[in-house]
């Protein structure tokens, strides 16, 4: 299974940026598809899932400016992200959950400049 990440940049803030994950391989109809970032010196936090029957929950900082959402028959999982702030700034990573395995994609950088 493999996971590949597309669209992080850098922008200022109060701007908008949309991440693409596409998963190929041998990927279950149920699953868990989702978003975490790492800023420097820091733990790798949750950002935002989405499992396969549609449900989504996001992590407290970001929820109101970011959406995740999916299409099933990609296997592709975006994340849009709006009103950007500095804090924001972190290695966006994605992440497929099935069965027992979990799999990450290999990182994309997002730098939001104040």
């Amino acid at each position: 299974e493999r996971l590949v990440e597309s669209g992080g940049g850098l922008v200022q803030a109060g701007g908008s940026l949309r991440l693409s994950c596409a998963a190929s391989g041998s990927i279950f109809r149920l699953n868990v598809m989702g978003w975490y970032r790492q800023a420097p010196g820091k733990q790798r936090e949750l950002v935002a899932g989405n499992t396969s029957g549609g449900t989504t929950n996001y992590a407290d900082s970001v929820k109101g400016r970011f959406t995740i959402s999916r299409d099933n028959a990609k296997n592709t999982v975006y994340l849009q992200m709006n009103s950007l702030k500095p804090e924001d700034t972190a290695v966006y990573y994605c992440h497929l959950a099935q069965w027992v395995n979990d799999y990450w994609g290999q990182g994309t950088q997002v730098t939001v400049s104040s």
